[in-house]
């Protein structure tokens, strides 16, 4: 039963293998807890068994955000098993999830991303080309991890690259001349080291790179250069939205390049504004703009 939910969530919902796993994940941690062993069992299930599982995960330290994340999976599964014609009454339609603690985006200060401060910790052999393209793709495009690793090189042109996102949809991402350069001497480098792999960026054995691996390297670097709390692939998203909020793209153009599937998403980012709404308020308004 479970490998055919699995199936609907990567053919039909178009789910990444990284949520479809931990859609099952937490759907083996509410059998386990329900001793849920047949689909008989799954029938058996009620809002009262929903709650008492919920309420056995905030006491024992889960947050309110993992929770709702869990609650989703179950949520799915059960409409999966009601348009399966499985169950008559699905048992999430009156389950409430907790209120999520609200987290502001973590991003890098802009001084901090100068060149000037980035371009001295690369060297220019292959793996530090490879590395400051990595962190400049983050930082100029706002990519996410998984779409940066599987970036092709025939999604590439002069002036744009070409991303698979979330369940499968294209966007296409304007790049600026200097990151078009630096691609271009990348794959240079490349083709002289007879690495043929489609994707863009891959490791000395012509293998594609894992996620690990970068997350190894954007933490070296923000550890470096920022005094951020949290270093990851991430932050450098955050990074780019934030910047760009800041300098005056709106949020339907972020949305878009973001690849949000819709714009309550990409609002997260207007609280880093407010130095700029202040700032200008300060300057403008008479009763802000100090005596000289």
């Amino acid at each position: 039963m479970l490998q055919n939910f699995e199936t609907y969530l990567r053919q039909e919902k178009r789910y990444s293998s990284h949520t479809c796993l931990a859609y099952l994940q937490d759907l083996a941690q509410f059998s386990s807890y329900n001793q849920c062993v047949s689909l008989s069992d799954w029938q058996e299930q009620n809002t009262a068994t929903i709650r008492s599982w919920m309420v056995h995960l905030i006491d024992a330290g889960v947050t309110n955000r993992s929770v709702n994340r869990k609650l989703a999976a179950l949520r799915t599964f059960f409409k999966w098993l009601q348009k399966e014609g499985k169950i008559q009454v699905n048992p999430m339609s009156k389950v409430q999830g907790p209120k999520s603690e609200k987290r502001l985006p973590v991003f890098v200060k802009e001084q901090e991303l100068q060149e000037n401060r980035t371009q001295p910790l690369f060297t220019n052999n292959f793996e530090g080309l490879r590395s400051r393209l990595i962190v400049e793709l983050f930082y100029q495009t706002g990519i996410r991890l998984s779409e940066l690793i599987q970036l092709k090189d025939a999604a590439i042109s002069s002036q744009s690259i070409k991303v698979l996102g979330k369940r499968n949809k294209e966007r296409v991402i304007p790049i600026s001349p200097e990151l078009s350069l630096l691609i271009e001497r990348f794959q240079e480098m490349k083709r002289a080291l007879r690495l043929d792999h489609p994707n863009l960026l891959v490791r000395e054995n012509n293998e594609p790179l894992y996620p690990q691996m970068v997350y190894r390297l954007v933490k070296s670097v923000l550890t470096t250069i920022s005094s951020v709390e949290k270093q990851s692939p991430h932050v450098l998203r955050h990074t780019f939205a934030t910047h760009m909020l800041n300098n005056g793209a709106g949020l339907e153009t972020l949305k878009d390049l973001l690849g949000h599937a819709n714009l309550s998403a990409t609002q997260v980012y207007t609280h880093n504004s407010f130095a700029q709404l202040k700032q200008a308020y300060q300057s403008a308004h008479p009763r802000a703009v100090k005596t000289r």
